[in-house]
């Protein structure tokens, strides 16, 4: 299929940066959400899944770029894996440290001031339906072409790092709590006052097992 059949877009939708590399060495790994799925973004559009189970078998994770604010010129690492599961595309990269661009988005993700992705990809006429009606689109399969660190992510409510997450207060624990979809507002409240308390008894707690805390808090509620 030719190029012109194709359209590129780019900003679409928003991840769960569940950062990780937070140790010592400072390596630059990280892993998240690049999209999720069934989540109508501020452009009105809409990702399935399945939409990027082409571009996983046809390419090496490699071969789609890792930029920084959907600039080709400014590649700041490389991506190690990527799988759809039913939540949406995640994504397994690491920056490159060995470069300034590398280390200053990496400083930024720990500091929570850039926590968001978003991808950039090619579109064929029957790759999505749009309904006038319910005014959005519906994409089924893309070519995945790039996935970006972004300030602003199509979506408002781009997921918590692993980082900020750490450093929420009750209120924002009880808003993150329930975003997630799994628990009323009175629940939220009170599992949010509990784990905000034992991770104040436990200051020298690594962050990630708060995290890991939670969610594993999440799956119990969910199952």
């Amino acid at each position: 299929m030719s190029d012109e059949n194709f359209e590129i877009v780019n900003d679409i939708l928003d991840i769960e940066c569940d950062y990780k590399g937070i140790d010592a060495d400072d390596d630059g790994s990280f892993e998240g959400y690049a999209s999720v799925f069934g989540n109508k973004d501020l452009g009105n559009d809409v990702i399935k899944q399945g939409a990027f189970a082409k571009s996983i078998h046809n390419k090496k994770p490699k071969q789609i770029k890792l930029l920084y604010q959907h600039k080709t010129d400014e590649p700041i690492g490389v991506i190690d894996s990527l799988e759809e599961d039913t939540r949406g595309l995640k994504i397994k990269g690491r920056l490159a440290m060995g470069t300034q661009k590398g280390k200053e988005v990496y400083e930024l993700m720990k500091m929570g001031a850039l926590d968001s992705m978003s991808i950039g990809y090619r579109l064929a006429p029957d790759d999505y339906k749009y309904s006038d009606k319910l005014k959005k689109r519906t994409i089924t399969n893309l070519d995945l072409m790039e996935i970006s660190m972004v300030t602003f992510p199509m979506n408002p409510k781009a997921k918590i790092t692993k980082v900020k997450l750490a450093n929420m207060d009750t209120r924002e624990l009880e808003e993150y709590l329930r975003d997630v979809g799994v628990m009323s507002t009175s629940v939220a409240k009170q599992t949010a006052n509990i784990l905000y308390k034992s991770y104040q008894e436990q200051e020298l707690l690594e962050q990630r097992d708060v995290v890991d805390s939670v969610k594993h808090l999440i799956e119990v509620i969910k199952n």
